[in-house]
């Protein structure tokens, strides 16, 4: 299969000048790699994003710099909070011989019966797992087929994924990927609110009852005082 190529330019602006590169619609970037001297370089934000859209972080791509080919992977893109728009990127040089660990997306297929017949909602606790391949091998996605899942608490685990040819999985195969979680009725929600009301206002009660036991000591403790006080002034007379 023929990968895509990039082509990107060596980059002289550095440091906080980049910023003056992204108003003009440049990306910066850096090429590195095991055994291999950084490079900083630039592309065009629209040729970046696009073949990024593509490819993610697991598709192998050619760039090219000076009339050079490097086998590379997407790394590290940077992205601004807000916009979701990436800032800065890193193209890992791969060598082809070797394997490579990286990140690799799960993603759902079809609709499990339990959601078909209304039973159950389908819960995604796992999006991405850790494997280990030839940068060649590695695959854009991992498919997490679903539609046999027909009863709540029914699960799938990282172990019962269906793996590509040549990958290693390095994420724990006990870790829950999917699960079937119980549908909640609106009965059962407008009842969670009453009972949640209900504490509130039991909450409220005894914080009103405490406030009010403690004016009734604060009030009593006062009374004794001053009737003390009374007790011994009166002593004082009858001594004069």
């Amino acid at each position: 299969m023929k990968r895509q190529k990039l082509t990107v330019e060596k980059r002289k602006v550095v440091g906080t000048k980049v910023k003056k590169l992204r108003i003009e619609g440049i990306l910066p970037a850096n090429i590195y790699g095991k055994d291999i001297k950084s490079l900083a370089v630039q592309v065009p934000f629209k040729e970046f994003e696009a073949l990024y859209k593509e490819v993610g972080e697991t598709g192998l791509i050619d760039v090219e710099v000076d009339g050079e080919l490097r086998p590379v992977l997407i790394h590290n893109v940077q992205k601004d909070h807000i916009t979701k728009i990436p800032l800065h990127a890193d193209f890992f040089q791969v060598n082809l011989k070797e394997k490579v660990k990286t990140m690799v997306p799960l993603a759902t297929v079809g609709e499990p019966k339990a959601v078909a017949d209304k039973l159950g909602l389908l819960m995604q606790t796992l999006n991405e797992i850790e494997v280990e391949a030839l940068p060649a091998d590695l695959p854009e996605k991992i498919e997490v087929n679903v539609e046999h899942l027909a009863a709540i608490d029914e699960q799938m685990l990282v172990g019962d994924l269906k793996i590509p040819t040549g990958v290693t999985v390095l994420t724990d195969a006990s870790q829950v990927v999917v699960k079937i979680a119980a549908l909640v009725s609106k009965e059962a929600e407008e009842e969670a609110a009453k009972e949640a009301a209900a504490a509130e206002a039991a909450k409220a009660e005894g914080t009103e009852t405490a406030e009010k036991n403690a004016t009734e000591v604060k009030e009593e403790s006062s009374a004794k005082q001053n009737e003390e006080k009374t007790s011994t002034e009166t002593s004082k007379e009858e001594k004069k």
